[in-house]
């Protein structure tokens, strides 16, 4: 099998951690007998040092053509004062609207090594494994009209019909690959637009009788993820909803640098590490590589439909840490701290160790 990715290290510890990711890419498609072909690009501030833009249209086009997008990570405090779409973060948006990636995927997955790196307590959070599918392109953040004139201010939150089916459909065939259960989080209660989001939410269900679909107000599931996480395995909510309850999801794993992201629309998908592009650590061989790898699992089993190879990156990542292996953001009493490139050996060394296994 030939695929194309178009790698985009980006901004800050980018190119770090996107250089590790793309090692262990290389070796798990070289034992999946997969060839890949990559086309690195420029995006973020990178890019506006070198092009002027964010996101120049050689970098999409790349994107445009790749079976699959890798990023980085972008932005940072030089490129904060300047226009709005010359921010790196522009570029971003521009991906996703250009890709139509509509759907993103975060799971919330809790390694058995890290339970003490956690706020909560390890009886309420062993056993944590659900994903959190956030509506990508719709909603408040793109409703129009929007605007401020000095004596108020004001947005729109708006869901189209087939907004609302198209990230429905992903909710379900996730769930049916996992344990089966969707809970569809809104506030229907006092939101037009949520109550339209859940009746159509339930008319999609019909389609999907062995899955199991429930509904909970997103004040409640915030309060819920904290209190019983193990009671999820697919949520499934609009675009702020799901930015919020996202980020408290990654909170409770232990740290935002161990979580894997994937967004994916008809025919494009983008993977990235859910941290920012820390520049304080940039270049220092530092950063955490984890999440990136996560990632590029996520890559395996989404894109090259490759669920054995994710999950031996998933376990050689487990056996680094239980080793007692890490970089310094997430270490612990007792733990060797190492550097990236350090730590991205070990979880080779680690993937090569769990494929011989496999084989046998």
């Amino acid at each position: 099998m030939d695929f194309k990715l178009t790698p985009l290290p980006g901004d800050g510890i980018g190119p770090e951690v996107t250089k590790a990711a793309v090692q262990v890419l290389q070796f798990m498609a070289k034992q999946s007998g997969i060839t890949l072909s990559l086309n690195e690009q420029l995006i973020g501030g990178a890019s506006y040092e070198k092009f002027g833009t964010p996101l120049t249209d050689e970098a999409l086009n790349a994107c445009l053509e790749a079976d699959a997008v890798f990023l980085g990570a972008v932005g940072g405090p030089k490129w904060e004062n300047l226009e709005h779409h010359l921010k790196p973060e522009a570029a971003l948006l521009k991906l996703r609207k250009e890709l139509g990636l509509y759907a993103n995927i975060r799971p919330a997955k809790v390694f058995s090594s890290f339970l003490n790196a956690s706020s909560l307590k390890e009886d309420v959070l062993k056993g944590t494994d659900f994903i959190v599918l956030r509506e990508l392109t719709g909603g408040i953040y793109f409703g129009r009209p929007r605007g401020q004139d000095g004596e108020k201010g004001w947005n729109t939150m708006v869901y189209s019909k087939h907004e609302i089916e198209r990230i429905a459909r992903v909710a379900f065939e996730i769930a049916g690959r996992r344990n089966k259960k969707v809970m569809s989080v809104d506030k229907a209660n006092v939101l037009e637009v949520s109550q339209f989001w859940r009746n159509t939410v339930a008319a999609i269900a019909k389609d999907y009788p062995q899955i199991e679909l429930t509904n909970m107000y997103v004040d409640n599931a915030a309060m819920q993820i904290v209190r019983d996480p193990k009671q999820f395995d697919v949520i499934l909510t609009s675009n702020l909803f799901g930015d919020i309850l996202s980020d408290i999801a990654g909170m409770i794993t232990g740290s935002l640098g161990m979580l894997p992201s994937a967004s994916i629309g008809a025919k494009h998908a983008m993977y990235e590490p859910v941290h920012g592009s820390a520049p304080d650590i940039a270049g220092q061989n530092k950063a955490n590589p984890v999440a990136a790898i996560l990632s590029v699992a996520m890559l395996f089993e989404q894109t090259f439909k490759n669920k054995q190879a994710a999950q031996i990156i998933e376990q050689a990542v487990e056996n680094t840490l239980q080793d007692g292996y890490c970089t310094e953001d997430i270490a612990q009493e007792g733990s060797k701290i190492i550097s990236t490139t350090e730590m991205t050996k070990m979880v080779l060394k680690q993937c090569e160790q769990v494929y011989s296994d496999e084989l046998v």
